[in-house]
């Protein structure tokens, strides 16, 4: 074995402080947390943004901004690729056979129907929201498109 491979895994298996075993472990007696008072004792964290009544940094610092986050429409993402693979010729798809299948989480989630891949199978589907190739893809094979409020 050389040097450079030992150095690679050096300290991974590091022993585990036994605390409270006695003088010879460097652990014993107060276990590492000093003399009397409130650390020595269970329970002693506090509160890790609490700056001992000085007003805290989160109030000292101005609030600015705003975001859209909260306001944003999200959709699962489902693709012609996906409708071809997981449903036979002549389905009617809808959310509901999305989340059957897999393909979507929840029944109230919003579905936006993308155009990757292919697609041979006569199929209607009913969604929130489909891409123009999408659309040209499954009217294309004779099935239809129908955009769900």
């Amino acid at each position: 074995m050389m040097t450079n491979e030992i150095t690679a895994i050096a300290g991974s298996n590091k022993k585990r402080k036994r605390i409270g075993r006695g003088k010879g472990s460097g652990h014993g007696k107060t276990s590492g947390r000093g003399h009397k008072g409130c650390g020595q004792r269970a329970g002693s964290g506090g509160l890790g943004n609490y700056e001992g009544g000085q007003m805290p940094l989160f109030r000292r610092i101005p609030k600015r901004g705003f975001s859209n986050y909260n306001f944003a429409r999200r959709f699962e993402i489902v693709n012609v690729s996906q409708l071809e693979t997981f449903f036979d010729d002549g389905t009617d798809i809808s959310v509901e056979e999305l989340v059957g299948v897999g393909l979507v989480n929840n029944v109230k989630s919003k579905v936006k129907i993308l155009g990757d891949g292919e697609l041979t199978k006569k199929l209607s589907v009913s969604a929130q929201k489909f891409s123009k190739s999408a659309e040209q893809k499954i009217s294309g094979c004779g099935g239809t498109v129908k955009v769900v409020a």
